[in-house]
């Protein structure tokens, strides 16, 4: 994934220059990536923005501290600047209302933007998601733990994939390259420093909030998941009141990838229902 893929449009977002992508026409789809290492939106989205693209105006930033959006000297990461950074997102591009879509960390974000500012979402998609208190994974630690080498990249995509076939030597270069441009590392090392259970509870909302939320939610995660744990997602279908829940077997952290056309067909079928 070369620079010139990943870096596509900028605009100020609640005063943070952004990187975007923005593809399509219509009723505007956010897509929130997630945390690893060296992570852009296109890294994580490149097989999902064209198609959705097709139906839907496609919009997935770099989330500030990550890709090749701004990263502001002193700025604190947590929720609060990264609600405020989505919704400036939406202000700046003139979009009142959005469907959401949140991977990991980003489900998260979804969560919590959709409990402080439930006019702003239409549809709610959440996929491996983070954002409620769970017993932080072997896998999540090595995550947020990552120190940048080719070998520690390649043992972190042996837990994101569970189809060994798409994770190889080239894949592993290419991600830790991203991981060590400038200020990427810096930033990410400084955002989950240990002991990590604290973000994981940082980042959940109140499970009150949660079963108040109105949106019809899509709750998507991958059997195999060693990052997020499945329960998660059986917990999040519990609470939410207009939720339903499909898992993938033979899936690991990366549904978006390693079932790609599966995926894009189920996010855009559920974002088209809307319609009917």
């Amino acid at each position: 994934m070369s620079d010139s893929l990943e870096i596509a449009n900028t605009v100020t977002a609640n005063g943070i220059k952004t990187n975007y992508h923005d593809r399509g026409q219509g009723v505007p789809v956010l897509l929130i990536h997630g945390s690893g290492p060296g992570v852009t939106a296109w890294a994580n989205w490149r097989l999902t923005i064209p198609e959705l693209a097709k139906q839907f105006r496609v919009i997935a930033p770099d989330m500030v501290g990550f890709g090749y959006t701004e990263r502001p000297v002193g700025i604190r990461y947590d929720m609060d600047t990264w609600v405020g950074h989505a919704l400036g997102l939406l202000d700046a591009l003139g979009i009142d209302k959005a469907h959401v879509v949140g991977n990991s960390f980003g489900g998260a974000l979804a969560l919590a933007l959709a409990i402080r500012a439930p006019e702003r979402v239409r549809r709610l998609v959440l996929m491996g998601s983070v954002g409620i208190s769970f017993p932080i994974t072997e896998g999540l630690d090595k995550v947020w733990g990552y120190v940048p080498s080719i070998d520690n990249m390649r043992e972190l995509l042996d837990v994101f994939a569970f189809d060994r076939n798409l994770v190889n030597d080239d894949l592993a270069r290419l991600r830790y390259e991203a991981s060590i441009r400038p200020n990427f590392q810096e930033a990410f090392s400084s955002m989950f420093p240990a002991p990590r259970q604290r973000w994981v509870d940082a980042m959940a909302s109140r499970e009150e909030d949660v079963g108040s939320l109105p949106h019809e939610t899509l709750i998507i995660h991958g059997r195999e998941d060693q990052v997020i744990p499945l329960s998660n997602s059986y917990t999040l279908l519990r609470l939410i009141p207009r939720a339903q829940l499909h898992v993938f077997g033979r899936c690991g952290h990366w549904t978006q990838i390693e079932h790609g056309e599966r995926f894009n067909r189920l996010v855009g079928d559920f974002f088209s229902e809307e319609a009917l």
